[in-house]
């Protein structure tokens, strides 16, 4: 809608009032811009006035064309203004001088800020748009007489070019009243306000600067203005007051701010007919043609009937207004309100999903928790269930070897010589699987059983019933850890064992044969089997039974990989002359046998239970490290105390748990103790923590699936 003509004295800027004077050049954009981010940010309700002026000419006819154009001018600045939450008024001045029109406009409304924009050239872009021959005679015109309470900006790309500060504030007075004329137009962006005020184009405008009666002021305030028209009227704007309405309604200014339009009613009218005389003598003075006072009286009750009809109309759109602005309000706060629950069910509902989200996963990771512990107990209760049969079973064969014992019940399978000669192809060399300080070992088949068959050495040969005996007593000796005695020929001194088909620990450790490594677990347990049947030994009754010879070479592996002690009590099958001849040849012949050999023993020549836990520590260093026994303790003990023990242990095995290699490895120092009385016990001490290494292993395995 194009704005209509008013007169530059018809509007009165509010205090800190903004001016930017515009013109169709892009520079304009960037002074309307910088004023509002610059002048407008910090103020409530903010307004703005945009100027523009439009040469008078001979040919300016204001047609149709013209007036389009001039409203297009303004499209782009409402679109920007109502965005930015900004009441924007817009005014165009007829004039032939642009400085003119511009200083006119500032003094007659006093205005605060005046905002112009510069071309690259440094000239203005509104004097150069208008053909000025002399655009800086425009500038330093504006400069120059700008009045002191306004401030003057220049902006060139959105940057202050140059300016001149207010040098005074604007003083608390009224603005002169000036006498209607056209010249410029006036148009406000709230469309509220449009609907309430209506636009009414004047007459053509004039320079003159006689006194209108019907005027508009600005003051900060409270003022109480006499007019000889409506006798008293008190207006209380809070700094602006409207002292006086023409015979058609008049426009005014748009503002947005709801206080200033209720306030433009709680001034009191009083409509009295006590300034008649007055008002006669005035008017008598400022009209050419006397009156009667009977015509004046008549004019003046109809001016006094439309004013207050004006009055009530403008009363009640204000109440209209502030009604529809109340109702505004109160929709924008439910709506408000209503965002406000919908985002916090949103957030209630999200926060519901994460916690159910949250039991969910707990739920499953108890689920997962319950069937490991169920499994763990089932497979618990089938170990202690088999180890409670197995430990039935060992009592058993106890209690009858013990019974056998007592009652010399027990008879062990007797072989003739021809018997073996068959089984071992007459002691043929192939047939021959070792060779130890008792005598060779042949393998061959008996009773379509294999078996392995030890032939003692001529002078190992005792008295035919001590020989029996002796076998009777190891053939009735049985444990799942100890090579079982099958039988002998005493004429001859054969034993016959049974056959163990993975040879000795010896040869699995250091891979003779291009054997397949042992597994850490697998070590863990043949350790703990070894150190069973040790101690089931050393409890012999009527008294322990001392190995003598125990090392890895004595340690057999069934198809199972069930380690099992050979050579068990052959020493007392033997002279104590031979067994200690044996004892004196391993410790002469062969220094790897010599490293296990008690040093208490080889001082004193006193052997004891401890002796065998001696060689048990030795032994199971060797199955960790798969080393030389040879200076073995010293090195493993060195590599403890310095934290590298990973480095000893065998290198064929991956993964090995290191912390519990180092406790088996402690524990194994410990049996190797050279003083017998630092060793521990072999029942109390070291099978109970080799059975929870072998358990540790079990575990792990149980794990891995």
């Amino acid at each position: 809608m194009m704005a209509q003509p008013y007169s530059s004295d018809d509007i009165h800027s509010p205090v800190n009032s903004t001016v930017v004077a515009i013109d169709k050049e892009k520079h304009s954009h960037y002074a309307v811009r910088w004023a509002v981010d610059h002048l407008l940010n910090m103020i409530h309700n903010p307004a703005l006035i945009l100027v523009h002026v439009r040469l008078k000419t001979s040919n300016h006819g204001g047609g149709h064309g013209a007036n389009d154009d001039l409203n297009q001018l303004f499209v782009p600045y409402r679109g920007y203004c109502v965005r930015k939450g900004i009441s924007m008024t817009e005014v165009i001045l007829d004039d032939s001088d642009v400085a003119n029109a511009i200083l006119d406009y500032i003094n007659n409304n006093l205005v605060n800020n005046l905002v112009l924009g510069a071309s690259s050239k440094n000239t203005y872009t509104f004097a150069r748009s208008l053909m000025f021959s002399k655009p800086h005679d425009v500038q330093a015109s504006i400069l120059k007489s700008t009045p002191e309470f306004c401030s003057v900006y220049v902006i060139s790309k959105g940057k202050v070019q140059s300016s001149r500060p207010a040098q005074r504030p604007i003083t608390n007075t009224l603005a002169p009243p000036r006498v209607p004329s056209s010249g410029f137009l006036i148009q406000s962006l709230s469309d509220s306000e449009q609907d309430l005020v209506p636009r009414v184009q004047r007459g053509p405008r004039t320079k003159s600067t006689e006194i209108c009666p019907q005027n508009r002021g600005f003051n900060t305030t409270q003022k109480n203005y006499k007019n000889p028209l409506s006798g008293s009227m008190d207006f209380n704007n809070n700094g602006y007051n409207q002292a006086a309405f023409q015979r058609n309604p008049t426009l005014q200014s748009s503002y947005s701010d709801e206080s200033e339009v209720g306030l433009g009613m709680r001034g009191s009218i009083d409509l009295s007919s006590h300034n008649i005389d007055y008002f006669g003598a005035s008017s008598s003075s400022d009209e050419s043609a006397p009156q009667t006072t009977k015509d004046i009286e008549a004019e003046m009750r109809r001016l006094k009937v439309e004013l207050k009809q004006t009055m009530d109309m403008y009363s009640s759109a204000c109440k209209e207004a502030l009604t529809a602005k109340r109702k505004a309000n109160e929709l924008n706060q439910w709506k408000i309100e209503e965002a406000l629950k919908f985002e916090k069910a949103r957030l209630s509902e999200e926060a519901a999903l994460a916690v159910a989200e949250i039991e969910k996963a707990k739920c499953r990771t108890a689920l997962e928790a319950a069937e490991k512990a169920q499994r763990m107990a089932e497979l618990e209760g089938q170990r202690r269930r088999q180890a409670e049969m197995k430990a039935r079973s060992e009592e058993k064969d106890k209690d009858r070897a013990m019974s056998a014992l007592a009652h010399n019940d027990v008879r062990y399978r007797k072989y003739t010589i021809e018997e073996i000669e068959e089984a071992t192809e007459n002691f043929a060399n192939h047939r021959k699987i070792g060779e130890g300080g008792y005598g060779p070992v042949y393998n061959g088949e008996l009773d379509h059983t294999p078996v392995a068959i030890k032939v003692l050495r001529p002078d190992a040969a005792q008295g035919k019933k001590q020989f029996d005996q002796e076998v009777e007593v190891l053939s009735s000796i049985r444990h799942p850890h100890m090579v079982l005695l099958l039988g002998a020929c005493p004429e001859y001194g054969c034993l016959v064992y049974e056959f163990m088909e993975n040879g000795s620990l010896e040869d699995r450790l250091f891979r003779r044969g291009n054997s397949p490594p042992l597994s850490w677990r697998k070590r863990f347990e043949i350790a703990a089997e070894i150190a069973t049947a040790l101690s089931f030994l050393h409890q012999a009754k009527p008294e322990p039974l001392v190995h003598r010879d125990l090392k890895p070479a004595n340690i057999l592996l069934d198809k199972n990989f069930v380690s099992k002690i050979s050579d068990v009590g052959l020493a007392r099958l033997v002279p104590a002359s031979v067994a200690d001849n044996v004892t004196q040849y391993h410790m002469t012949s062969a220094a790897g046998t010599f490293c296990y050999i008690d040093p208490e023993y080889q001082q004193t020549g006193m052997l004891t239970t401890k002796s065998d836990l001696y060689s048990l520590g030795i032994l199971l260093l060797q199955i960790i490290t798969a080393r030389s026994p040879m200076g073995l303790a010293h090195q493993v003990s060195r590599a403890i105390s310095r934290g590298t023990l990973k480095e000893l242990l065998d290198p064929v095995v991956p993964d090995w748990p290191l912390e519990e290699a180092q406790s088996f490895a402690t524990l194994s120092l410990k049996c190797a103790e050279l003083r017998k009385r630092d060793r521990p016990d072999l029942g109390k001490d070291v099978v109970p923590q080799l059975i929870r290494l072998k358990n540790f292993g079990n575990d792990a395995d149980l794990n891995s699936f």
